[in-house]
């Protein structure tokens, strides 16, 4: 079974500078309240260590893989929690230009695996309020 959480938000900036904030992992712990830290490189391929902290809940790290990485347009990695098809999540950016100075920031997650039915009401609630927070924070901090 597979679940999904979509969230967009339009921010006043190029798409570069939409990317250079999202990209730079060694800042996110100044400025994003959902995503506490990244540790690792934005290259295709990476194995990362993501801190979140959602909204109500305990913090937790987790190690995805960096499925995609296109410059100004798409990061896409996948966690596991244990093994394939327990609990999955595969978490995306993507960036669209809207005109010079104007980026819509589409930020979301597929999870799938066995624990899905049985985390989806927290997960739909807090993990969407996180994704929601974040959004807002990105949008401030490319904005100032």
């Amino acid at each position: 079974m597979a679940k999904e959480i979509n969230t967009s938000i339009e921010i006043d900036a190029p798409a570069e500078a939409v990317w250079e904030v999202l990209t730079d992992f060694s800042h996110y712990s100044q400025w994003n309240p959902f995503i506490r830290s990244i540790h690792g490189e934005a290259k295709q391929g990476e194995t990362l260590e993501v801190s979140i902290q959602p909204p109500g809940s305990n913090g937790m790290t987790f190690r995805p893989v960096i499925l995609t990485l296109q410059p100004g347009c798409e990061l896409r990695w996948l966690g596991r929690l244990l093994l394939p098809g327990i609990f999955d999540g595969e978490h995306r950016f993507q960036i669209e230009p809207l005109g010079e100075n104007r980026t819509r920031l589409i930020h979301g997650e597929v999870f799938s695996g066995l624990l899905v039915p049985f985390l989806w009401s927290s997960l739909d609630k807090q993990t969407r309020q996180g994704f929601e927070e974040m959004n807002h924070a990105l949008k401030r901090q490319v904005e100032q």
